[in-house]
């Protein structure tokens, strides 16, 4: 029989779907609230669609010290922590909550629990007039409602792990044994300081199948409680191929938690400080464009191909690519104002 995330996917009845609404449950939550408390929350944990602020700012707006709005948070959330009804809000996400920690292993990345509800929340009970622009407010403000509910009211049923030098930050049920995958997970971590070239995620899923510690763990990796969830990962939210994804749930996942791998705008996998995964020159970008698009280009056009891609939020000027191109060596001139890579030579 199909799980509640399952049947919501397959049913998408609007009732099931209202009730993992993070904006309404928590909009009804702070109903209870005075509204400094109410003020102080919605800063604090950027509710409003924005990044959360520091104590001392709302300390100022609000004439408060540090302290007194550090105890306004605490006494705030406490006391929606009472509320009678509290469970019949939280129930379902705690449900669906559950099964993806299950569904992945036991262990996921906090990010990317966090991406597939926002998926569930927003495409899948979607109004099709949504825009662009208003899709991405909206997706950063859904996020940050469900990370409120995550973090600060199901702290006794789940515990966050990670936010070291090894692991990113993720999420594990409070009696959960993750220790096989934190194995896995050094192993892994051992063979991407050799790493010397950048993997697409079916190479890095097929690596980690090769570790010794993956063939210790198969049978217990391979009876992991399986979902099926392939029309969430259709979504343009996840830039590998959906198969692949609800195919390899607990590998991907892991791949998702170890901090010292990184993927970037093409899909590639590799250290996650090198030049090919977080470009940071322009001249990163060049060589990431020109790879990728296998052919010389005008200088112009690969300035054009760099802002599509968004590295990052600076702009590439098409006369400093073209310096670029002059100085380094590994372009070459193939005609007027076009390049391409020397390597291509060999």
């Amino acid at each position: 029989m199909a799980n509640l995330l399952e049947r919501i996917i397959t049913n998408r009845k609007s009732e099931e779907l209202a009730r993992l609404d993070a904006i309404k449950i928590v909009d009804s939550l702070f109903s209870e609230l005075l509204d400094r408390e109410k003020d102080i929350l919605y800063r604090r944990f950027g509710l409003a669609g924005d990044k959360g602020e520091t104590l001392e700012k709302i300390g100022s707006m609000h004439k408060l010290t540090r302290e007194r709005v550090r105890q306004i948070e605490a006494a705030s959330i406490k006391k929606i922590k009472r509320l009678n009804n509290l469970q019949d809000y939280i129930q379902v996400l705690e449900e669906i909550v559950k099964e993806l920690i299950n569904g992945h292993g036991g262990l996921i990345s906090r990010d990317f629990l966090l991406d597939i509800l926002v998926v569930l929340a927003l495409e899948f009970n979607k109004n099709d007039n949504i825009s662009e622009a208003d899709y991405e407010k909206k997706k950063i403000a859904y996020r940050n409602h469900f990370s409120f509910l995550i973090s600060r009211l199901m702290g006794d049923k789940l515990e966050v792990v990670g936010g070291n030098n090894q692991f990113n930050l993720s999420v594990k049920l409070k009696d959960g044994e993750v220790s096989y995958l934190k194995e896995l997970a050094e192993d892994l971590l051992k063979n991407v300081e050799s790493l010397k070239k950048t993997y697409t995620t079916e190479e890095l899923i097929g690596l980690l199948k090769q570790l010794d510690v993956y063939n210790k763990y198969q049978e217990r990796l391979d009876s992991t409680k399986q979902i099926d969830i392939y029309p969430i990962f259709k979504s343009k939210t996840f830039p590998d191929k959906a198969e692949t994804i609800n195919s390899n749930k607990v590998l991907y996942s892991l791949i998702q938690v170890v901090k010292s791998l990184g993927q970037n705008k093409y899909g590639e996998w590799g250290k996650a400080n090198s030049q090919e995964i977080k470009p940071k020159t322009v001249n990163d970008k060049i060589y990431l464009v020109l790879k990728h698009e296998t052919k010389p280009l005008h200088f112009k056009e690969i300035a054009s191909k760099i802002n599509e891609m968004k590295f990052d939020k600076k702009k590439a000027n098409p006369a400093t690519v073209h310096n670029e191109l002059i100085l380094d060596d590994r372009y070459v001139l193939v005609s007027r104002g076009t390049y391409g890579l020397k390597e291509w030579e060999k």
